[in-house]
C-alpha cells in the first residue's frame, strides 16, 4: 500500500480497492483453515474435556505439530495476498508500529474472528455425536488468571519477536523462510505453554471454540495476553534491534 494512505477512517478509497477486498477475504480463508486444522487436530488427539486437565506429552506434541505445519504453510500461502496474519495479535502489533492502516486492521480482525467462529461451529456440527467436543482454551490446574496472562504475554512476545526477526526486519538472513520459522515457534510454544494456559497466542484461535461451546471462563486472558505481548515485541524489536534509515512500509506486511 502506498505511504500516502494514513491510519485514518476518512480515506475510504481503500474500502473499494480490489486489493483490500482480496486481502480481507484472504484473511478469512486462511484463518478459517488454520483454526479448522488446529482445533480438528486437538479433537482427534483427544484433548481432555475437563477444564485444567493436563494433556499427555504425546497429545500435546501432536497438536503442536499440526498447528506448526498449518501456521507455516498458510502464512506462506497467504503472504502475497494479505500478509498472512491469521491472528489479531499480529495485526494489532503491526498496527501499533505503523505497518498497517487502522481501517484495514479492523477489517482483518473482523475477518479473523468470523473465520474462527465458522470453523469451530462447523467442527461442532461435523463431530456429531462424538464424545470429544470442540476444545476450549482453559487454564491448567493450579494456574490462576494472572499466571495464565503472563504466560500468554510471554508466548505471544516470542511469536512476534520471531515474526519481526525473520519477516519484517529488512536485514533478515533467511528471506522466504520467515513463515515456516514462524510455524516452528508456534509449535514450540504450544508444547511449552499448552498445559499452563493452553498456549493460545491468538485471540481468534480462542474466540471460535469459546463461541461454539458457550464457554467463556477466563476468556479475557486470551485477549489481553496476546494483545499486550504482540505489540510489546514489536516495540522492543524496532527500538532495540531494527536498524532503518527511514520508516518505510515493509514489503508484504503493509496491508
Amino acid at each position: 500500500m502506498d505511504t500516502k494512505h494514513a491510519d485514518s477512517f476518512e480515506e475510504r478509497d481503500v474500502v473499494v480497492d480490489a486489493g483490500c477486498v482480496r486481502a480481507v477475504l484472504g484473511e478469512l480463508v486462511l484463518t478459517f483453515l488454520f483454526v479448522f486444522t488446529g482445533v480438528a487436530a486437538a479433537m482427534a488427539a483427544g484433548v481432555p474435556e475437563l477444564p485444567g486437565a493436563a494433556m499427555p506429552m504425546a497429545t500435546l506434541a501432536g497438536v503442536a505439530l499440526a498447528q506448526a505445519l498449518a501456521a507455516g504453510v498458510l502464512v506462506t500461502a497467504g503472504f502475497h495476498v494479505s500478509g498472512g496474519h491469521l491472528n489479531p495479535a499480529v495485526t494489532v502489533a503491526l498496527l501499533a508500529r505503523g505497518h498497517i492502516t487502522a481501517f484495514r486492521a479492523v477489517l482483518y480482525v473482523a475477518a479473523q474472528l468470523l473465520a474462527s467462529s465458522l470453523a469451530c461451529i462447523l467442527l461442532r456440527y461435523l463431530s456429531g455425536g462424538q464424545a470429544t467436543p470442540v476444545p476450549v482454551h482453559t487454564l491448567g490446574a493450579g494456574i490462576g488468571p494472572m499466571q495464565g496472562l503472563v504466560m500468554e504475554v510471554i508466548l505471544t512476545f516470542s511469536l512476534l519477536f520471531v515474526v519481526y526477526a525473520t519477516i519484517i526486519d529488512p536485514r533478515t538472513t533467511v528471506p522466504g523462510y520467515g513463515p515456516m520459522l514462524t510455524g516452528l515457534i508456534v509449535g514450540a510454544n504450544t508444547i511449552a505453554g499448552g498445559n499452563f494456559s493452553g498456549a493460545s497466542m491468538n485471540p481468534a484461535r480462542s474466540f471460535g471454540p469459546a463461541l461454539a461451546m458457550g464457554v467463556w471462563t477466563n476468556h479475557w486472558v486470551y485477549w489481553v495476553g496476546p494483545l499486550v505481548g504482540g505489540p510489546l515485541a514489536g516495540f522492543v524489536y524496532e527500538m532495540v534491534f531494527m536498524v532503518k534509515k527511514t520508516h518505510e512500509p515493509l514489503l508484504g506486511w503493509d496491508f
